[in-house]
């Protein structure tokens, strides 16, 4: 920052705006800021400088100005009004978001902004930026840190009645739960920001993130047509606010039709008119995997898996149950290829299947264990043997039908000889 300071006008606006670079520009407007003035006029001037020097420093992806921006500004937030000063650190705490691999920034960024706020006792905008921490540590894979500070920081909101940030709040706690597998607490969560939206307007970015979750545990609990109908819902939201969230709503409903056994139908959700805009490596890996769901064919499932790994794997909501739809799809595979033997070389199952022979005999194993089929492993021949389904003989039920028959007019006869005895 230069030390002589320049008037908080429009002209020195201007004057950033026409600079040759952008670095210029950013020095003009740490001028500009530098001005003494608290005029109204030179304090509106310094807001706009605040939100071009904000955009400036974006752009140079210049994550650590940003912080020291707001450490410097906060003499002036005592010159404006609380709304104006939570609008502008909201602002500069989301532009930081903006700029890659500075998530360890942005929760430093918080911590200190939540210090100050209860130091200032600016309630509205401490709850604001905690909710923002919460949900920064939980991607940060922080789980038992983000827990404890929602869970005091629900008790607050709840006090105050504040609906808004009780539904972010609550979806926050819903997708926290979520991550921890705790699934009882996040649909209770997510009830409690249903209810809490109910009775309130709901922008449709939140509304469209409330139903993305919703459709989520649905799946979680293999009900995927209430599932796919949710995505839908959040789709058409998202999709309204160009919002890139839409690309993954499309994604979990093109999971859903897949994991009914609908895999015919991803083909023209893609080509549809919705789906052509969103057309990309997530809606290519769907694709590929409905295409091996339709082929029943292992090898392009896991080339599918290997193609599009950041797609599948490291999305680990599809990866979950991708992994239960890759389960079920071997096992259907090798029941068929055993079937017609009684005693087969697991080699050769190995071959006809198209997989590593360690992973065949486990798998096998496992459906031993599982009474998928009756059988066991010879590993000294390195052989299934496979048994003929044991035929139920009727006579055992058929005798113990007759046993409690008797049972009953033994004790029928029990009850009339006593009355007579009377």
């Amino acid at each position: 920052m230069s030390s002589s300071y320049l008037p908080a006008t429009t002209e020195s606006l201007v004057l950033a705006n026409e600079a040759a670079s952008p670095t210029e520009a950013i020095s003009i407007l740490y001028r500009v800021l530098d001005d003494p003035s608290s005029s109204p006029d030179a304090l509106r001037m310094k807001e706009q400088a605040i939100t071009l020097l904000t955009k400036h420093l974006t752009e140079e992806n210049r994550g650590e100005d940003l912080r020291s921006l707001l450490t410097q500004l906060r003499p002036f937030f005592s010159l404006i009004p609380k709304a104006k000063t939570a609008k502008i650190v909201r602002g500069i705490i989301d532009s930081v978001a903006k700029i890659p691999g500075t998530s360890d920034l942005q929760i430093a960024l918080c911590k200190e902004m939540v210090q100050w706020t209860r130091a200032e006792k600016r309630t509205f905008l401490r709850q604001r930026v905690e909710a923002r921490l919460a949900a920064l540590l939980m991607e940060n894979k922080e789980y038992s840190e983000a827990l404890t500070l929602l869970s005091g920081l629900v008790k607050e909101v709840r006090r105050l009645d504040d609906k808004l940030l009780l539904v972010d709040i609550d979806l926050l706690e819903s997708k926290l739960h979520f991550s921890l597998r705790n699934l009882p607490k996040a649909k209770a969560a997510l009830t409690a920001a249903r209810t809490a939206a109910n009775a309130i307007y709901v922008p449709p970015a939140q509304q469209g993130a409330i139903d993305l979750q919703s459709g989520i545990l649905h799946a979680e609990e293999k009900d995927y047509k209430t599932a796919y109908s949710y995505f839908f819902e959040a789709f058409e939201s998202f999709n309204a606010l160009d919002d890139p969230k839409a690309v993954f709503s499309l994604k979990y409903m093109l999971l859903c039709k897949i994991m009914v056994n609908q895999a015919d139908d991803v083909g023209g959700i893609i080509s549809s008119k919705a789906g052509l805009q969103y057309l990309g490596p997530d809606l290519d890996a769907m694709k590929a995997v409905a295409d091996a769901h339709s082929k029943r064919s292992l090898r392009l499932f896991e080339i599918a898996l290997r193609d599009y790994k950041a797609q599948l794997e490291e999305d680990p909501i599809v990866h979950r149950h991708l992994s239960s739809l890759y389960d079920t799809l071997l096992e259907q595979n090798l029941c068929r290829l055993i079937e017609p033997f009684s005693r087969v070389e697991i080699a050769h199952i190995a071959e006809l299947i198209e997989l590593p022979v360690d992973h065949v005999e486990r798998k096998l194993s496992q459906m031993i264990l599982d009474k998928k089929f009756a059988g066991t492993l010879d590993q000294g021949a390195g052989c299934l043997v496979i048994f003929d389904d044991p035929k139920t003989d009727a006579i055992y039920p058929a005798t113990l039908e007759t046993i409690s028959n008797i049972g009953k007019v033994v004790d029928s006869l029990y009850v009339r000889s006593a009355k007579i005895m009377a």
